[in-house]
């Protein structure tokens, strides 16, 4: 499983752009499923989750 585990984290560092931007359209999907009403802790869930992928979070 450490196989897996090391090719997944070497291509998210690769495209971390792209996973950047997936990460932001889950989301914005979560705040459109639940109205908005958890948006905050959506956003920092986001956050968090790009400062760990690739060199960081790539969106403004």
């Amino acid at each position: 499983m450490g196989g897996f585990m090391d090719k997944a984290r070497e291509a998210a560092d690769q495209h971390d752009e792209q996973v950047d931007q997936g990460l932001e359209k889950a989301g914005d999907f979560a705040d459109q499923k639940t109205g908005g009403k958890f948006d905050a802790q959506t956003d920092k869930g986001v956050d968090m989750a790009q400062q760990r992928t690739g060199e960081g979070d790539t969106q403004p």
